[in-house]
């Protein structure tokens, strides 16, 4: 016998699971916006070995 479908958690699951995901992307976009400025703010050169 097949089971009896539970709508209300099957939608509840898929809202969790695309708000995850979304939170996922935000934070992945938020760290490159992080790289990007500080690789804008940092020195072209910035090793501390001479170079000659």
């Amino acid at each position: 016998m097949p089971r009896k479908p539970n709508y209300k958690f099957e939608r509840l699951e898929r809202e969790r699971a695309k708000a995850a995901k979304k939170a996922a992307r935000l934070e992945a976009k938020r760290e490159k916006s992080e790289q990007k400025k500080a690789g804008i703010d940092a020195p072209a050169d910035t090793s501390d070995e001479p170079t000659a």
